[in-house]
């Protein structure tokens, strides 16, 4: 006879931790395989190209996932995807290749499409309204957890290669493990969003229903995958120690958690677009004041805290943003949607930042990241919807 857990606070709470290891593996694996090839010599361009195979596996999978979500229900689709993501793990230590490990990367990517769209869009189908922002603020900083405590692991690449890729793997596997103990369920549904063509009308009306909601995670995920990627290349040639970037890239999830949860409150109050705004304005000018400052390590370290701070919230305040704006049954397209856009971003964001170092030798790199920021600002003050639900 099966056991089910049947309380609504522990799957919240399950799906919690799933997202904080997939996380942790995120935040482990960017600068992790971007040191490694680093020091082997690997250029900067083809480094961050190579930070692309993720991305291209989250993006391609994704017109596929709604329909299989539809019939067969979030558990299913968490337990592929967290199989998938495990399995990868424990083969980069198989064979050495940038081709390989590029080809690890695109099903990890395919993997943590289909673990995060099934757990985001079962949190938000199943949220109360006047907690929503409070359960997408839990998720997003559960992420922000993991994603933080991840980069602290790369240093063990100097004890043996293979041990953080192995770390992670089983840390995936006790998460994962949790999965069994949850009832399957299903998103709700129209006679709409059966068939292909309710499937692109599905995303025609979202995007044109809720197209400022996705530019926080198209932003959010280029900040993160540039950062996670390319920075850890420009701070070792700024002479920074590899336990420095670790701890630097750490401390801007260490921001982003302090404050994940008071602006996601913040936000059931006033209204996403006033926090976003507040967020994206500070974290563009942390950034900004931070290149003058690079050199100094401890002094960046501080100003990722202060960054972090204000920018680490803005995927999920994002969230929250298109679940106000959307119908319910257009939720699952609009999770969707909203991981497309972090992928997009996170697609982009190691390919220009790694371009960017190739031919701006003189620039700061965090320019880039202030440029984009303060980009997504005016976008959402001046073209997004005046009145929302709060």
């Amino acid at each position: 006879m099966k056991y089910y857990l049947s309380s609504a606070r522990a799957r919240f709470w399950i799906l919690v931790a799933i997202v904080s290891i997939s996380g942790f593996s995120q935040g482990m694996l960017l600068p992790l395989i971007a040191v490694i090839f680093e020091q082997d010599g690997v250029s900067s361009a083809l480094n961050g190209l190579s930070a692309t195979g993720l991305y291209i596996g989250i993006i391609a999978v994704a017109p596929f996932m709604e329909p299989q979500l539809r019939k067969f229900g979030f558990k299913p689709l968490i337990l592929v995807g967290g199989a998938m993501v495990i399995l990868a793990l424990l083969a980069f230590p198989l064979w050495k290749s940038v081709l390989f490990w590029f080809i690890l990367r695109i099903l990890i990517g395919v993997g943590d499409q289909a673990l995060h769209f099934s757990t985001q869009t079962w949190i938000t189908s199943t949220s109360p309204h006047h907690k929503l922002g409070r359960n997408i603020a839990i998720y997003g900083m559960s992420f922000s957890v993991g994603f933080g405590a991840g980069p602290l692991f790369v240093p063990l690449v100097e004890v043996f290669e293979a041990l953080p890729f192995i770390i992670s793997g089983v840390l995936c596997l006790i998460a994962w493990s949790l999965v069994f103990f949850l009832r399957n369920d299903f998103p709700e549904h129209s006679a709409s969003s059966m068939g292909a063509k309710g499937t692109l009308q599905r995303f025609q009306t979202a995007l044109v229903i809720g197209w400022v909601a996705f530019l926080p995670p198209l932003g959010y995920g280029f900040l993160e995958a540039s950062l996670s990627a390319i920075y850890p290349v420009y701070a070792l040639r700024q002479s920074f120690d590899i336990s420095m970037v670790s701890y630097i890239l750490a401390a801007f999830s260490i921001g982003a958690i302090a404050t994940q949860l008071p602006l996601g409150e913040l936000s059931d109050r006033i209204g996403r677009k006033k926090v976003l705004m507040i967020a994206l304005s500070g974290g563009g000018m942390a950034f900004l004041v931070a290149t003058f400052f690079e050199s100094n390590a401890w002094l960046t370290l501080v100003l990722f805290v202060v960054a972090g701070m204000f920018v680490g919230s803005t995927f999920s305040l994002g969230i929250s943003y298109m679940t106000d704006l959307m119908p319910k049954e257009l939720l699952p397209t609009g999770n969707l949607l909203c991981g497309v856009a972090f992928s997009v971003g996170s697609l982009l964001g190691p390919a220009a930042g790694g371009l960017f170092l190739e031919v701006t030798e003189q620039l700061s790199f965090l320019l880039l990241i202030t440029g984009i920021l303060l980009t997504l600002f005016t976008i959402i003050a001046f073209k997004g919807p005046r009145k929302q639900t709060a």
